[in-house]
């Protein structure tokens, strides 16, 4: 039994590895990461033509170019993303995810965080945010914006960009906003 338990733990340690390695590029220079997060909501509108009402209407947005996310038994996220208020950059967030339950494998993927309002968008800004278990994401389709309601002020949207990963966890992110340097 305590062998299984060390394996596990090695395999857990490798996967959390693994997605540290996959999010790593998505810690490139300020003008890269910018362009990056630029691209991201390009290609959301493109796969949801209807998602730019969402992009428009909203108060504030984070986007994540990439989240890198793995698990065995216990499963961990993370990504860099830029925040946005009435349509312009007011600084950077780092999404962080721990889940425990039955999961298996690793991926990586885009997010987009829409704040419905001013009172939302401040208690993202105040530093730590977060998003409960039952908060679900939706996966970024042609219409899948159509009927997108907010939920305690938010509506999460993701795109798959590499990997595989099985997953019935549970757990809430973490958003932790990070204002531009002066």
């Amino acid at each position: 039994m305590e062998k299984i338990m060390k394996t596990s733990r090695f395999v857990s340690l490798l996967i959390v590895t693994l997605v540290v390695m996959a999010v790593s590029p998505c810690f490139s220079g300020e003008k890269e990461f910018k362009g990056q997060g630029r691209k991201t909501i390009e290609k959301f509108k493109k796969t949801d033509p209807e998602m730019a009402r969402l992009f428009n209407s909203a108060y504030g947005y984070a986007i994540f170019p990439t989240v890198g996310k793995g698990g065995f038994g216990i499963g961990a996220a993370r990504g860099r993303g830029l925040v946005y208020e009435r349509g312009a950059v007011v600084g950077e967030t780092i999404l962080t995810q721990v889940t425990i339950g039955a999961q298996l494998g690793g991926q990586t993927y885009s997010e987009v965080v829409f704040l419905e309002d001013k009172s939302t968008m401040n208690s993202f800004k105040r530093g730590n945010f977060a998003l409960s278990a039952q908060a679900s994401a939706v996966a970024a389709a042609s219409g899948a914006s159509a009927n997108a309601k907010y939920k305690q002020g938010v509506a999460v949207f993701t795109m798959a960009k590499s990997g595989l990963m099985d997953e019935a966890g549970v757990g809430g992110q973490q958003f932790h906003f990070l204002p531009p340097e002066k």
